[in-house]
């Protein structure tokens, strides 16, 4: 069973996809009609070594579990 406070690796965890999803976000958001969105790989690779840190690869239920309590919806 999980804290109620998230470790370190876990709080990267969530910042590394929180960072994810802006930019992924951010790319969708350019001009209509212009260039396919292009999220560079460092991105992704940030997020999946900080989820593999903080044992949360292929856990996706723990991970957004863990999401939903650190950025709950308003």
């Amino acid at each position: 069973m999980r804290t109620a406070v998230p470790t370190d690796r876990e709080r990267t965890a969530v910042q590394a996809y929180l960072r994810l999803l802006h930019t992924v976000r951010a790319a969708f958001d350019g001009p209509p009609g212009g260039r396919p969105p292009v999220v560079p790989p460092s991105v992704f690779a940030e997020a999946e070594q900080a989820l593999a840190d903080a044992g949360l690869r292929g856990n996706e239920e723990e991970f957004f579990r863990l999401l939903e309590t650190w950025c709950p919806e308003p």
